[in-house]
């Protein structure tokens, strides 16, 4: 009874893990700029993976190998949001700026900005 009931959890985390990542990959096609963009990214790196990876260490006992997917889970857990971050702030710096909700239209059910075009602050610094 045991072994089910482990099973059962082990597809539960995974297929959730599952789900978010394929959420995370739609949201990279879908969403309008690089901002959201690079959030939907950072969401599926964390929550996916992690869902993925504990599914993974249950389904494998207690073992050496869930002690290697501990660790692998602690180094996605401290590089995916910094990197996230770093080049969100790296953008940010070089001017690429988000759209104001103004210049977003709706065109056919589909959404068009004006993020596309990498629109740069005049303020920004390093910008020819």
């Amino acid at each position: 009874m045991m072994e089910v009931g482990r099973e059962i959890g082990v597809w539960i985390l995974l297929v959730a893990g599952s789900v978010f990542c394929v959420i995370g990959g739609i949201g990279m096609i879908r969403l309008p700029d690089f901002y959201t963009r690079s959030h939907a990214a950072s969401i599926t790196d964390t929550l996916g993976a992690t869902l993925i990876l504990l599914g993974l260490a249950l389904y494998s006992g207690f073992n050496l190998i869930t002690v290697k997917l501990f660790f692998v889970l602690f180094l996605l857990y401290i590089t995916s949001p910094t990197a996230a971050h770093a080049l969100v702030k790296a953008a940010y710096s070089k001017g690429l700026d988000a759209p104001d909700l103004e210049d977003v239209t709706e065109i056919g059910g589909a959404t068009s900005s004006s993020a596309d075009s990498a629109t740069l602050r005049p303020d920004a610094k390093g910008v020819n």
